[in-house]
């Protein structure tokens, strides 16, 4: 069935589901399934639920009637259907990729392009193969932007994703070792976050580039740049003036002061993005300003969070080197007294993970922190000089000695991959 077909039937509906759990009244179910489920198996639950037509790719589970649409590979038809969906449209599309700060970057830009337009923007961090053609077709008549977030950890996800999305604009956070498993070294990072300049250049887009990125400089030669960055070489001049008094990042933009709720220096050029999106769009600067300073992670993204014993720097997320050692080195100089650290491991990293994490240990192995707790395998492999480390298996085996530990008064850092779970451990601090 051609994606012009499908979309007859997307048209009727009330909106596109592929969990069955998210079955509302009229939607249009896609039955997706993968190595180890098979979403075919709930057409029927989705019928009976409500959804208005279900979508199968396995012939076992088809029935002849106006409700089940058969397709050859129903993930195909689902990207198909939300390219076709999305070319209704001749708005602006943002297309932002990158080793780090992705979400953070798109939740601030959002803030920003929300103070003067209706946006669609990825939700949370749906931001693969599945999760960038649902957000596509989140996007109707009201929508005057677009906010796509793409992931990738190999070579050719950003250029399958790019030519689903057709972004006309395109932002790269930075280049960084995440995902080092799957693209085979930074340079295959590099290569991969680039898929994205290289549909820009293919099809006149406009790259928003860090001008202090010399990696992003260089890819985007002989293309239509909007730069940023603290030079008056780049096309929006932001500063980083200051620090507030609970370590705030607070930048300068034309001229005006905008005091964020985000700490950790590594957030400056995820709030600049923000800023010179803002003004790439001619958002009024007090509103670029309104954007900013109302955001505030809840999202285990440079949370920090008071308890009742202690300040805790909540970064558990996600982890690669590049995210953590600039994690540290912003706690680091945050120059907090009685600081511990909680890190935990760092996945995806392949045959780099030993050196990876071990670099790490030595970085901290350089500073006087009173206590270092380090969980999961990767970081149990590291060798320490120093009294300070105390290792953990896994998550849970680390509650009983902070139970017996009862920390007071101390600033936390806790970082770590979302598959190593540490967000439980601020319970017990």
């Amino acid at each position: 069935m051609e994606a012009k077909d499908l979309y007859s039937y997307f048209l009727k509906s009330t909106g596109v589901a592929t969990d069955s759990r998210q079955i509302e009244k009229g939607t249009l179910f896609i039955c997706l399934r993968g190595e180890h489920f098979n979403g075919n198996k709930f057409a029927a639950e989705a019928l009976e639920k409500g959804a208005s037509y279900v979508v199968v790719d396995d012939l076992e589970y088809f029935k002849k009637d106006k409700r089940h649409i058969l397709v050859k590979d129903s993930l195909k038809s689902l990207q198909a259907l939300a390219h076709h969906h999305r070319m209704q449209f001749s708005i602006p599309v943002i297309g932002l990729t990158g080793s780090n700060g992705k979400t953070t970057t798109k939740e601030l830009i959002n803030s920003v392009l929300s103070q003067q337009f209706n946006t669609t923007a990825t939700v949370g961090n749906l931001n693969n193969h599945i999760g960038v053609p649902l957000t596509l077709l989140n996007i109707n008549s009201k929508t005057a932007i677009a906010l796509i977030e793409m992931g990738a950890n190999h070579l050719k996800e950003i250029e399958l994703l790019a030519a689903i999305a057709a972004p006309t604009l395109g932002y790269i956070t930075n280049f960084g070792k995440a995902h080092l498993e799957g693209f085979g070294s930074i340079e295959g990072v590099i290569q991969g976050k680039s898929e994205l300049y290289q549909f820009l250049a293919k099809n006149s887009g406009v790259c928003l580039i860090n001008y202090a990125d010399s990696k992003q400089v260089a890819g985007t030669l002989n293309q239509e740049i909007f730069s940023f960055g603290t030079s008056s070489s780049a096309t929006v001049t932001i500063k980083d003036i200051d620090r507030g008094a609970d370590e705030n990042i607070v930048i300068l933009a034309e001229e005006t002061k905008i005091i964020s709720q985000l700490k950790g220096a590594y957030n400056f050029t995820n709030i600049a993005a923000a800023v010179a999106f803002g003004n790439y769009f001619e958002i009024p600067i007090a509103k670029i300003k309104k954007g900013i300073e109302a955001y505030n992670p809840t999202n285990n993204r440079s949370q920090w969070h008071t308890t009742d014993s202690n300040t805790l720097v909540l970064d558990a997320y996600n982890a690669n080197p590049s995210s953590m050692k600039a994690a540290l080195e912003s706690f680091f100089s945050s120059k907090k007294e009685d600081q511990v650290l909680i890190l935990g491991d760092m996945l995806e990293l392949g045959s780099f993970a030993d050196e990876e994490h071990q670099k790490i240990v030595d970085l901290i192995e350089t500073k006087n922190i009173e206590e270092i707790l380090l969980i999961g395998p990767e970081f149990n492999k590291t060798k320490t000089s120093t009294s300070g480390f105390k290792k953990f298996d896994n998550t849970n085996s680390a509650i009983p000695y902070l139970q017996k530990k009862n920390f007071q008064n101390k600033t936390i850092l806790i970082k770590g991959s979302r598959g190593i779970a540490l967000e439980v451990l601020k319970d017990y601090l």
